[in-house]
């Protein structure tokens, strides 16, 4: 499902910017707003069946004038036709994603989020995926292999030459997580015992250097790396001065089995362009790049984010209702259970709140400022326990700190609730001891807030779980519940 395959354009799209891709995609949807082409494909197959749709789509294209939206697309960068693919709905994805240059139907399927790509992939052959595919490197085919169909492996495999076809193999046999699944095999060796001229010599001989080159390796005889070689100290030395006499033998490098996590932060700490991933024994194997730390920074970012609210995984923003509903059915069904918990806290004082009647329109007050101080807590230590900066030496001190933190607001925020709901309630027989009791609970429920904002992330992080998994809805959970029961069994005490 390709338009007709044209000539390669040997020079790389620039990426265009953020506002330029917004753009575009605004164009498009004018473009394919009321197009008659969308109107007959909605009454003629099942949308569900993405394969079918995307024949029908093969066929109809011809009948129909596309050039203006051609010309939208022709320009743009594959990161940016991806954006625009992920804000369509997936007729219209399909339709523009025919539209796109078949030279760079491999680079925006790369460039597409895991639930995207695999609703395109599902609607394009095998034969189509081949010609897609083909045209990358082996690492970005390692890079998509879990989302293609087996046989489109094995085939596009079989196209490579031999080195490819090992390189092939030996990023899939990484874990998904670890640097060799994410290492570029393009790089440039040199030896430690010739000079800087016979370098520079070797290096014209080059088109172009590989993507985010700052550096070149020096390795010996069995390809075991012995250090790095910069470029500005290559342009700067000599060139009668010796390779070994100028490389750094200390530089950062990385084992193909190391966490690609830890290894984006290590890019992000010490300024990384690239650096070299070797085997257990030592051997140069490949390299990691700046983009590559980029990728592996967004994907963590993006699932800490989904696991904070619940989302089991990535979905498409235009995924089948049915799809997006399931994915977010736990914590939905626990957030249930445990409302349902914190009405029942709330139906045990039942005969307090009868007799006060205040009290039921101040809970929401109590457990709503614990909740948001909670998550402020919450969201900066699993922001520390990402970067690492929080381990068992220091949890001890950053929980005394929070604590601190947590009674100080407490004593400043409940002193002014406090005073409120007795100026709200001071022509009643109990606005004093009401206001005070809305002081304490607030206090106490701020002190709750900050260690469960605290003790979640800590915990599911000791149990080897992702530390922001479902945080959020735990923490309501607690300032709900404690919250109220906190609030109540004050008022239970002091309204006797």
């Amino acid at each position: 499902m390709n338009a007709p395959l044209e000539p390669i354009d040997l020079e790389p799209q620039a990426p265009s910017d953020h506002e330029a891709a917004q753009n575009a995609l605004e164009r498009v949807q004018d473009l394919l707003r009321d197009h008659p082409m969308l109107e007959v494909l909605a009454d003629r197959e099942d949308p569900r069946d993405q394969a079918q749709l995307g024949e029908s789509i093969e066929q109809l294209i011809p009948n129909y004038d596309f050039s203006a939206l051609r010309e939208t697309l022709d320009p743009l960068h594959p990161a940016d036709v991806a954006f625009v693919l992920e804000a369509l709905p997936r007729t219209e994805r399909l339709v523009v994603f025919e539209l796109v240059k078949a030279s760079l139907d491999g680079d925006v399927l790369l460039e597409l989020s895991e639930p995207v790509r695999e609703s395109v992939i599902a609607s394009m052959d095998t034969e189509e995926l081949v010609e897609a595919v083909e045209t990358l490197d082996a690492d970005e085919i390692a890079d998509l292999a879990p989302d293609l169909p087996p046989e489109v492996v094995e085939e596009v495999s079989e196209g490579l030459d031999p080195e490819e076809r090992e390189q092939l193999r030996t990023a899939m046999s990484y874990p998904d997580d670890s640097v060799g699944a994410r290492m570029d095999f393009e790089l440039i060796t040199v030896r430690e015992d010739v000079s800087l001229e016979v370098v520079l010599r070797y290096l014209r001989r080059f088109d172009k250097l590989p993507d985010h080159t700052d550096k070149v390796f020096v390795v010996d005889r069995e390809d075991n790396l012995r250090g790095t070689l910069s470029l500005d100290r290559l342009l700067v030395n000599e060139p009668e001065v010796m390779v070994e006499d100028v490389m750094a033998r200390d530089g950062i490098s990385f084992n193909a089995l190391d966490d690609a996590g830890e290894a984006a932060k290590a890019f992000q700490r010490y300024d990384l362009v690239s650096a070299p991933v070797v085997a257990p024994g030592g051997r140069l194997i490949g390299r990691l790049t700046v983009a590559d730390a980029v990728d592996v920074i967004q994907e963590e970012g993006d699932a800490d984010l989904l696991s904070q609210a619940g989302l089991r995984e990535d979905e498409d923003l235009f995924a089948s209702v049915w799809a997006s509903a399931k994915n977010r059915w736990m914590w939905l069904g626990l957030n249930l259970c445990t409302a349902f918990f914190a009405s029942r806290v709330i139906g045990a004082f039942e005969g307090t709140i009868s007799k006060v009647v205040a009290l039921a329109a101040l809970m929401p007050i109590v457990a709503g400022i614990a909740g948001n101080s909670g998550n402020q807590t919450m969201t900066l230590v699993i922001r520390s326990l990402a970067l690492g900066q929080t381990n068992a030496s220091n949890a001890r001190r950053l929980i005394v700190k929070e604590l601190g933190i947590a009674a100080t607001n407490g004593l400043v925020w409940g002193t002014i609730a406090g005073l409120f709901a007795w100026w709200l309630y001071n022509d009643t027989p109990y606005g004093l001891k009401l206001g005070f009791t809305m002081m304490l609970a607030m206090m106490l429920n701020l002190l709750l807030g900050a260690l469960v904002g605290m003790a979640v992330p800590l915990v599911l992080q000791r149990f080897g779980r992702d530390p922001a998994l479902g945080s959020s809805v735990l923490l309501t959970f607690s300032t709900d519940s404690m919250g109220f029961f906190i609030f109540l069994g004050l008022a239970t005490i002091f309204f006797r």
